[in-house]
C-alpha cells in the first residue's frame, strides 16, 4: 500500500471517532462497572517506585480489574524483580486478577545472531528449538502457579523471508504444546514489523526497512496459516496494527477465530491522536465475543505514565462504546 493510498484508509479509519454518545448513553455508561485490563509494562519503573502494594491500590482504584504481567525474569522467577508469588498477592490483595503475561524464551533473541542457530534459509536450528522448548516449560510452570490464563509472546526475530517465517511457525507450535500442558494458552503479541512482505529466499524485511518488500505475503498472515489454532492464539496490538498500515478492525472481522485479545494503544495517551477509531475497534471487539483487552501506553521513562493511564482510564470510563 503506498502512503497516500493508507493515508486515505486512515480517514476512513477514523471518521467513527467523530459520532458522539448520546446523553442517556453517556449517563449509563459512566454508571457501568467496565472490566479494563492494564498491561503493566505501561508504568515502567514507576510501578515499583515507593510502595509496590499502594501503587496496586492506585491501579485499582483507576477501575482496572485485571494484569497483564511484563517483566518476567526466568532465571529467578522474579517480576520485576519481586518475588513471584509476594507479586501475585500484592495484586490480589489490591483487588487485580493477574490473567496474562509477556514474557520472551532468552534463548531466541540470544541465538539469532549466531549463525550456528541459523541455516542460510533463516531457518532455526533443531537445537535452538529444543533449547526453547525448555524454557518455556519453566517459565509455564511458574506462571501456572501464578494462576494466568495465557502466555503470550511479544516479539519476533528478524525474519527475512518465508522459510524463516515458517521455521518461527514451527517453534510457535511447539510452544504453545508446551504450554498447554501447564494448563495455560500461548499467543502471540504483533508489533508493526509483522505487517512487512516477505518472500521465498528474500532478504529485506528487517526492522529498519520493514516495508521495502513491495511483493510476497505479509508476516503475520503466514503466522496464521502456519500455526495451529488449537495451540497459537493471536493478541492483536491496534495502534501497531495501524503502524504496520492495515486496519484493525478488518482483521478482528476476518480473523475472529485467532484473535482472542487486543492491546488498546494509541500515540500516547487514548483518544488523543485522533488517528485512532476506538468505536469501531471495540464494537467488533464485543462482536466477535472477545473479553480481554489491555491498555498500554508507550514512553515508559517519562515519569508520567501514571498521570497518561488516568488519563487514558477517563478516557476509557467515559466513552459509550466501551463495556
Amino acid at each position: 500500500m503506498i502512503r497516500r493510498d493508507f493515508l486515505k484508509t486512515a480517514s476512513v479509519l477514523t471518521a467513527g471517532a467523530l459520532v458522539g454518545c448520546t446523553p442517556k448513553e453517556k449517563t449509563e455508561t459512566v454508571k457501568a462497572h467496565k472490566t479494563i485490563g492494564l498491561q503493566i509494562y505501561t508504568l515502567g519503573p514507576e510501578l515499583y517506585a515507593g510502595d509496590l502494594a499502594a501503587n496496586f491500590k492506585r491501579i485499582k482504584d483507576m477501575g482496572i480489574d485485571n494484569l497483564e504481567l511484563a517483566g518476567y525474569n526466568a532465571a529467578d522467577s522474579k517480576i520485576g524483580g519481586v518475588e513471584m508469588m509476594e507479586f501475585k498477592k500484592m495484586a490480589e490483595d489490591a483487588g487485580l486478577k493477574i490473567i496474562s503475561s509477556h514474557v520472551n524464551p532468552p534463548q531466541l533473541f540470544a541465538g539469532v545472531a549466531g549463525k550456528e542457530n541459523k541455516g542460510s534459509d533463516g531457518a532455526f536450528s533443531a537445537s535452538m528449538k529444543n533449547d526453547i522448548i525448555e524454557s518455556w516449560k519453566k517459565i509455564a510452570d511458574d506462571h501456572a502457579k501464578l494462576g494466568v490464563e495465557f502466555l503470550v509472546e511479544p516479539m519476533m526475530p528478524i525474519l527475512p523471508n518465508e522459510e524463516a517465517v515458517k521455521s518461527f511457525c514451527e517453534i510457535m507450535n511447539l510452544s504453545g504444546e508446551t504450554v498447554k500442558k501447564s494448563g495455560l494458552q500461548f499467543g502471540y503479541h504483533n508489533h508493526n514489523m509483522e505487517f512487512a512482505k516477505v518472500v521465498p529466499g528474500g532478504t529485506k524485511a528487517a526492522f529498519g526497512t520493514i516495508f521495502d518488500q513491495t511483493e510476497g505475503t505479509q508476516i503475520i498472515d503466514l503466522m496464521m496459516a502456519n500455526t495451529d489454532p488449537a495451540n497459537v492464539i493471536f493478541e492483536m496490538d491496534v495502534y501497531w496494527t495501524v503502524m504496520g498500515q492495515n486496519d484493525p478492525v478488518e482483521y478482528l472481522r476476518k480473523r475472529a477465530d485467532r484473535i482472542k485479545m487486543l492491546h488498546i494503544k494509541d500515540r500516547m495517551v487514548l483518544g488523543a491522536s485522533g488517528m485512532m477509531n476506538f468505536e469501531n475497534i471495540f464494537n467488533q471487539f464485543y462482536a466477535n465475543g472477545l473479553k480481554y483487552f489491555w491498555v498500554e501506553i508507550e514512553d515508559t521513562n517519562s515519569g508520567k505514565q501514571f498521570e497518561r493511564l488516568q488519563a487514558s482510564m477517563d478516557y476509557l470510563n467515559n466513552a459509550c462504546f466501551v463495556k
